[in-house]
């Protein structure tokens, strides 16, 4: 399938799941599995820190950490010469890959938090906060003051462990390309679900962040091919 059927594809799935959250309750009924409404507590507690360190402050860190080792050894390169010229335009076009990813698309999806205005579970009145309940597309009564406050959708923790879907666009061997495409997914549904559990995001906050990473990604393996086009020697992994 080529880039642009795809990015259609990606862009009806992306529609066809705002329709099904804006149509039904299905992020309230996930979300009550992960309250206790008798003692008000989550299933984890945001203040645990071990888990604390584990999914936000470590990860966080590491994936910091891998974008600034991957923007040195793209800039070393741009500067050193090797003999193997088109190994190293590969080298190149692949950094550029995942650095366009790391610095875009949690970007991206920050950019969109602050027009979205949507509230976060631990926020709302149901789970003991004092904002209202309100979908995408629905309006903040207007006895809510200051209800255009909200900074959690889409999922913005989750983007930074779904910015590495670009993974799956790196390799060419489809062994390569699977094991990407599950770190990506594994990260990102790490770091979603972990602040699901504590009540940061309901479950179409970090699926709507999945598809838009993925949606990214397909733009940015494009721009980073045209900025290091390399050619097909068919044997690189």
């Amino acid at each position: 399938m080529g880039r642009t059927k795809q990015l259609a594809f990606w862009a009806l799935v992306l529609v066809a799941l705002t329709a099904l959250f804006e149509l039904t309750d299905l992020d309230l009924s996930v979300q009550d599995h992960l309250f206790h409404f008798e003692t008000g507590r989550w299933l984890v507690d945001r203040n645990a820190p071990v888990l604390k360190f584990l999914f936000y402050t470590g990860i966080k860190g590491a994936l910091i950490a891998f974008g600034v080792s991957l923007l040195w050894q793209y800039g070393r390169s741009l500067v050193t010469r090797n003999r193997d010229g088109a190994g190293e335009q590969l080298a190149r076009q692949r950094y550029l890959m995942v650095i366009l990813s790391l610095m875009f698309i949690p970007g991206t999806i920050a950019g969109l938090k602050a027009v979205t205005h949507m509230y976060c579970p631990s926020q709302i009145e149901r789970y003991g906060g004092d904002k209202p309940y309100i979908k995408l597309f629905d309006a903040y009564p207007e006895t809510c003051a200051r209800c255009n406050s909200g900074r959690c959708y889409p999922a913005g923790h989750a983007s930074g462990g779904f910015s590495l879907l670009v993974l799956a666009h790196v390799f060419r061997k489809r062994s390569y390309k699977l094991a990407g495409l599950g770190v990506g997914l594994g990260l990102g549904w790490a770091m979603g679900g972990y602040q699901m559990m504590k009540g940061a995001h309901f479950l179409s906050h970090t699926l709507v962040t999945m598809i838009i990473a993925w949606m990214m990604s397909l733009c940015l393996v494009e721009v980073a091919r045209r900025v290091h086009p390399a050619p097909d020697t068919g044997a690189t992994p």
